[in-house]
């Protein structure tokens, strides 16, 4: 069903590890800089916050899509794209709009958002260790595709105002493109990536419903 071996999927992986370095330690400082700002506000946290999820995922499909997936799978080009699509989205709503509000709240979408920030940055680190990849083999916080959008859904899922739908359209389509590694590429920590477009749709839509009530009263 794919045009490339497990060998060569982590052998990519491998190889743009290995080219980036130490871009890997940037993102997780980047990342974490965006999770903090979400609890210790400052004058452009939205936009800050916005700026970094944009950064990734142009990133992510130009560097790591472009350059060093299409060799071994041609739909990679259009994968970039729909990451440079989603950053300029983030980059044009979060940044120059200010229309997405991150903040804390108590409610359950903010602690899944919490728990999916986590995830990506560590536990989908240490899986991969558990499960027996080689460290130079596995996808990396905020320079791959899959805890991008992991990360992606815990931030957006810490926000406390609506957010424009389109900016789920393409993280939900990746969980599912993405996730399906999980099956056929025997990557056990991609099945909450699986799952977490649609956790995260139904508790936004959620949440925004309470929102709407409770402003309507």
């Amino acid at each position: 069903m794919l045009p490339f071996s497990v060998e060569q999927f982590f052998g990519v992986f491998a190889s743009y590890n290995s080219a980036i370095w130490p871009a890997q330690i940037a993102a997780l400082i980047i990342g974490g800089l965006a999770f903090a700002l979400v609890f210790r506000r400052c004058k452009r946290s939205d936009e800050i916050i916005a700026g970094v999820l944009a950064a990734m995922w142009a990133w992510t499909g130009v560097i790591y899509h472009l350059i060093f997936f299409a060799p071994i799978n041609k739909m990679a080009y259009a994968f970039g794209a729909l990451f440079a699509v989603q950053a300029m989205a983030f980059g044009y709503v979060g940044v120059i709009q200010g229309r997405v509000t991150f903040g804390r709240s108590n409610g359950p979408a903010a602690w899944i958002g919490i728990a999916f920030v986590l995830y990506a940055a560590a536990i989908y680190w240490l899986l991969g260790v558990a499960t027996g990849h080689d460290l130079r083999e596995l996808p990396a916080f905020g320079v791959t595709p899959c805890p991008v959008t992991i990360f992606t859904f815990g931030m957006l899922l810490l926000t406390i105002r609506p957010i424009p739908r389109l900016l789920l359209i393409i993280p939900i389509l990746w969980s599912l493109i993405g996730g399906s590694a999980a099956i056929l590429l025997h990557v056990p920590q991609d099945w909450v990536l699986l799952v977490s477009g649609i956790i995260s749709a139904a508790l936004l839509a959620g949440r925004d419903q309470r929102l709407a009530s409770a402003s309507s009263r």
